[in-house]
């Protein structure tokens, strides 16, 4: 065989080689150019969702039940001060002093739906809140038996009331789960899309749950820095008013697999 010929098969096979493992690595990671919010692909799965651990205070975590998600993006942290200021140029959180890489608190669900829509406006883009089921599914590192979000015992991935200090953190200090999400366990607690109802479980749909169709309360998820451990669960759940702004709540963003 000749050089040239040589050279050209080597440079063919190479160039397939690298085509086959890009598409073997599946979706990749993406950040969002406008607010700087890095998104992580999750794979979709079906899993057994709400509790069976047998903590107490579980009333509207009952029955365990099978769910299914499809694949989506989620934000890697929590929306930081930075990055809501960036798109709509203020910063609400009570806990300034904390400074620009801390989670965005003090905002309502109704004030997120804004941030969205200013940010859906200039990006293109459909950015949202994850559903209840999508946020626990990646809390739970795609489904996986984990009481918080990266494994059994919290201190090693979150930030709650016996190691926080009682102060909120700048996101991503502790170790991520499986899926490389931070802070899903403690720190903030996080909106999601859905209404709240406490026999909401009991009737879910297995594919994509979207919640109730209406309520007088959204769900929040994921503990905070002042709550005890057994709140940073990736299964409990808690109820705010959507137009409260709540010093100890914030959120992180998903978008829907293209």
């Amino acid at each position: 065989m000749v050089a040239g010929v040589g050279n050209s098969f080597s440079l063919l096979i190479f160039i397939l080689l690298f085509a086959c493992s890009s598409m073997a690595a599946g979706p990749v990671p993406f950040k969002e150019p406008v607010s700087g919010i890095e998104f992580v692909p999750v794979k979709g799965g079906c899993f057994k969702l709400g509790n069976n651990y047998g903590w107490e205070d579980t009333w509207d975590e009952k029955p365990e039940h099978d769910v299914c998600v499809s694949d989506f993006y989620l934000g890697r942290f929590e929306v930081t001060q930075k990055q809501w200021q960036a798109v709509m140029g203020s910063n609400p959180a009570r806990f300034k002093e904390c400074g620009p890489d801390c989670p965005v608190e003090s905002v309502s669900w109704l004030d997120i739906q804004k941030f969205l829509t200013k940010l859906n406006k200039r990006s293109g883009k459909h950015f949202r809140l994850p559903t209840e089921a999508e946020w626990e599914y990646a809390a739970r590192s795609g489904g996986k038996k984990e009481k918080f979000s990266g494994g059994n015992s919290p201190g090693a991935f979150g930030w709650y009331q016996e190691n926080s200090g009682n102060r909120i953190h700048p996101v991503g200090q502790k170790q991520p789960n499986g899926l490389g999400l931070y802070d899903m366990s403690g720190n903030v607690w996080e909106w999601v899309q859905d209404w709240h109802s406490p026999d909401y479980y009991s009737q879910s749909p297995r594919n994509n749950p979207q919640g109730p169709a209406k309520g007088v309360c959204r769900v929040v998820r994921g503990g905070c820095v002042a709550t005890e451990a057994a709140l940073a669960r990736t299964d409990h759940r808690r109820l705010n008013d959507p137009e409260g702004r709540f010093n100890m709540v914030g959120f992180r963003v998903a978008f829907t697999a293209p």
